[in-house]
Parts: structure tokens; sequence; C-alpha cells
């Protein structure tokens, strides 16, 4: 039997939510979409869950309820009184309240609770321990009896405004510096890694349109590498440098043809560390495994064997093009090889003998161009803080070259001494610290590293005797595949990802060059002597150094 709720007065405000943007819009809209379930709440009613996939109208509260809604579930509370709770279990569930005269509390997962007073005065919103902005859109909202006319307006708290959102890496697994082991306690060897700090969680909603958006970044992008539309993701879907740049001017894909070429820092924000490093790999069975990309999502290709690559063979191209030049003045782009979890400098140019340059795979974006673009603050205390990302970073690095495990003490021992004032210090995974880069320099072009000049950087000199800037220890670890040459180190977890803010430094034909430029991020071996590598390592002799730097990153904005 149907019962039919007869409501004189509706005030409406319809609150939705996105956690991983942590955007909250107030807009004057009613959904149209029909409900699966009506459910009737008292004082008395028992904690529920809303599934995903499931979209239910609550009519009616007294309060005191609690309500927990799954990732990609809907739902729509009217005249929800009193003090109730949501708890936002995932990042893509949508809220929309109709409230009479109510205050209602919404809680996330982390602990936030948002306090929504239905008033006809001026709200003031106090945000505890994650970020989030407001935004008033123009239009007309129901209060009561009156209808109010709004007018574009931000009502933001402290910090607040967050542009450059930081997703997490995905790793979950702990390490040694040889092979997995259970998570170290605080104060015990291996503390502080990766897996230890979670951040952003990766989000992404298939659209069903050959585009995917990520809940994360608010960016959208092409699912697919199959330019051709051929069903195959191969050597015949790659492009030069200048034809990616030149492929997005003709793209029209979903409706849109607003796509670009993404920045380095845009393409790395897909990077995920549940992947495995497939160099060395001498099997053929690409089922095996795992890329540094979230194939739930989006659809992957490895090298194409056929044509003569290496299945290692799974660059991306950015937009991003090094200030300087590689090898023996290549003109040179960074990209994302997400076959081997890496960002590296590939020489556009055509080699010798050769009539067109290296060819890459392409993964077109649209949306926001502020992705990316950071916003450092001198707190004058020997802290910088980044507006853009929320992070706050220790303006001086270690002064010295350390082990991994050393580097992770080394934060340790500053928590502990509350360094700079705090004491909730982390050695920075690998996407936070890529953040921090500065595209724009280089030490051949600006004589400097490549970061913004407030930060202080040591000075070494590298393996070809020249003035340099170091490499930095990240807190990720740079897992591998089995069946490598050297199993008995990479493939057990024996090696940690690196950024290198001087020259990418490589070994070929005899001399010490930059091959793969400053703004690289590779791995080192987490222990070992530096000595064992005369002529580096892998086909371009990469620097193996062992005894990188450390900088400290926290949580400005939690």
């Amino acid at each position: 039997m149907r019962k039919v709720f007869k409501i004189r007065f509706l005030y409406i405000f319809m609150f939705v939510l996105f956690f991983s943007t942590t955007i909250i819009d107030y807009v004057n809209a009613v959904s149209n979409s029909s409900a699966n379930t009506y459910k009737i709440l008292t004082d008395t009613s028992e904690p529920f869950t809303i599934l995903s996939g499931e979209y239910i109208k609550i009519i009616g509260s007294k309060g005191g309820n609690t309500i927990n809604v799954e990732s990609g579930a809907k739902v729509e509370c009217i005249h929800f009184v009193g003090a109730n709770i949501i708890n936002i279990n995932e990042s893509s569930s949508n809220f929309t309240v109709y409230r009479s005269g109510a205050t209602v509390y919404l809680q996330s997962t982390l602990g936030t609770k948002i306090k929504l007073p239905a008033t006809l005065t001026a709200q003031t919103l106090n945000f505890t321990d994650t970020t989030f902005k407001l935004q008033i859109k123009s239009g007309k909202v129901m209060l009561g009896d009156e209808v109010v006319t709004t007018q574009p307006k931000d009502i933001s708290s402290g910090n607040s405004n967050i542009t450059y959102q930081v997703v997490d890496t995905a790793q979950t697994k702990c390490y040694s510096d040889l092979a997995e082991i259970t998570c170290p306690l605080s104060g015990t060897s291996f503390y502080g890694q990766d897996s230890q700090n979670k951040g952003n969680t990766p989000s992404y909603k298939d659209n069903g349109d050959g585009t995917i958006t990520d809940n994360v970044t608010g960016l959208m992008w092409q699912k697919s590498a199959d330019i051709n539309n051929d069903g195959l993701i191969n050597a015949d879907d790659k492009m030069t440098y200048s034809e990616a740049v030149d492929g997005a001017n003709s793209l029209n894909l979903a409706g849109y043809t607003d796509w670009r070429l993404p920045t380095i820092k845009e393409l790395y924000s897909l990077i995920v560390f549940s992947g495995l490093d497939v160099s060395g790999y001498e099997g053929d069975d690409e089922s095996t495994l795992v890329p540094f990309i979230d194939t739930n999502y989006f659809d992957f290709g490895y090298g194409d064997e056929s044509a003569g690559e290496r299945i290692i063979d799974a660059q991306y191209a950015s937009s991003t093009l090094y200030v300087s030049t590689t090898m023996k003045g290549s003109a040179t782009m960074f990209g994302v090889n997400f076959a081997d979890g890496r960002i590296k400098g590939y020489g556009i140019d055509p080699m010798p003998g050769q009539t067109n340059g290296k060819t890459f795979y392409v993964k077109y974006v649209r949306g926001t161009s502020n992705y990316g673009v950071n916003s450092f603050n001198n707190n004058g205390n020997g802290t910088i803080t980044d507006k853009s990302t929320g992070l706050m970073w220790s303006q001086d690095d270690s002064g010295e070259a350390l082990t991994w495990e050393d580097g992770l003490a080394w934060v340790q021992q500053k928590n502990s001494e509350k360094y700079l004032g705090y004491n909730d210090w982390r050695l920075p995974n690998a996407k936070e610290l890529q953040t921090i880069v500065d595209y724009t320099r280089s030490p051949d072009t600006t004589l400097s590293a490549a970061i913004d000049p407030m930060f202080k950087v040591s000075s070494i000199i590298n393996e070809a005797g020249k003035a340099d800037y170091p490499f930095y220890w990240t807190s990720t670890t740079h897992a591998a595949s089995t069946n490598h040459s050297n199993s008995a180190l990479i493939s057990s977890g024996g090696y940690a990802a690196y950024i290198a803010f001087g020259r990418g430094l490589g070994y070929m034909n005899g001399s010490w060059l930059d091959v793969h430029g400053a703004g690289c991020q590779r791995s080192d071996p987490k222990a070992g002597d530096p000595s064992d590598y005369p002529t580096g390592h892998g086909p371009q002799g990469d620097a193996i150094r062992i005894y990188n730097y450390v900088r400290c990153v926290r949580n400005e904005v939690k």
C-alpha cells in the first residue's frame, strides 16, 4: 500500500558533496530521478547503510539517526530535522537535503562534522579537520516563505582553497630494504613509509562515453589509448610529440572539443604504486603483470612486441618539455611510463638515420587548468606552505645523504625534537614530492635545482665531477614483477622511488650525461654500496646512489 505524504511548506536546499574534490555546492535544484525506496525515520531508528547504486529518499526524522552511505549511492533527506549524522564512506556519494528549520550534521570518514543551519541570516560554517570549500551559486533558493536570490560567492575556511588535490599512491604494503614486512610501529625501523600515511584515495567515474572522471582532481580523461579505434592498444596508436600536441586540436570525444595533452603533473596524478615494475621482465605473459594505472577504469597496453618494441615501452606523452636537453643536446619531453612506474625525459627528435621522432601513447585530458600550479608561501619559520595542495614543507633538506631506512629514521628523530614546532612530519610519498618540482628550472638553464628558489637545496658533486643537486628519497617502495635477472633485489621491494631535483644522470657511450632530466622520478636500491654500480644501471646507465637526501612534509590543512 502506497502512502502519500503531503508537505505544505517545503524549504528547498540541495546539498551535493563531492568528498574527493572537497567542494560543497548549494544549488536550487530538485532531482527528477525516481527513488528505489522511501524510508521514514524516527528518533528510534537503527543505523542503516545505503549501498552503492541505491537511491533512497528519507522522509521525516526527529534526529539522532546514523546513516552510512557507500560510494555510488544517493540519498535525499526531506524534512530532515534534528542532529543526524551521515557517514560518507567513499568519494562519489551524492547528497540532497531538503530541510525545514533543521540543523543537519554531515560527517565524513575523516571525522569532519559540518553544521548546516537553515536560516534566513548569514551562515558561518566551521570546518574541523579536513578541507572544504563552500560555493553559493547564483539562483533562487526558498527559505521559509521567502524566495532569496543569491549571487556567486565563496565562503572558505582558512587555507581551504585547495586547487591541487594530491591523489594517493594506493600503496598498501610495507617493506624493509629487501622484503615485504608487517607494517612497523612508531619508533621502530622502517616506520613512516608510504602505506602508513593515507591521502586522497584514488576514485574514478566511468562516464560510459569513452571518458573517465577523476573524482579527486576533477579532471576528465580519455579512457583508452586506442587512438585508431581498432580495439587494440599497440604501436599503431602511438604518436610523435608534435602529433600528440596537434591531435588534441582535432579530438571530439563525448561531445567535448576542449581536450589537451596533459602536463606532466596532470599525467602523474594517474600513477598508482600498486603496480609492479616490468624492467628486465623475462616472461611473455602480460596477464601476470600489474601496471601503474588503475585498469578497472583505464584501458592499458604494454609495448608492442610484434612491432619490435619491448614490453616496457608504455611511455605516455605529456605537454611538458624539459627546459634543458638530454643525452648530447636532444630536445626532450617528460613522460610517464605506466609499465615501469617512472617519469623520464625522452628525446623527441628523430634518431640518426630516422625521419620521425620517438612515438608515445597518448591520453588526453580536459578540465581545470589550475591543476599542478603551486602557490608557495614562505612562513618565515623554516617552513613553506603550498596553499594549492595544503602541504607544509621544511625549507631545509637533511643536509646529508642517507639510505632509505636512515631517511625514514631521520624524520622520526625530527618529530621527537618537534622540528620547527611540529611533531607530525613524514617522508613524502612519490606523488607528494613530485608536486614541488619546478619544471621551468634545471641546473643547465637556471643554474639551480628544479624547485622554487625559496627552498634551500644542498649542493653535491655528481658522478661526472660537476656541481649538481641531489636525488631525494620518497617513502614509496618501487616494487617489481618476478622473473627479473636481479629478482632477488627488485621483486622483493628492494628499491624505493626518488625524485631528481638535479640532473637525471646516466652512463652512456663512455661518459656521464643528463639522460632523463631534472624532475625525473626513478628508483634506487634502499641499501648497498654505490661503488657496485660504476657505470650505472639499466639501458641508459641510470646513476645509482643509494644514499639520497630527505625533505620533510606535513599536512597543514587536514
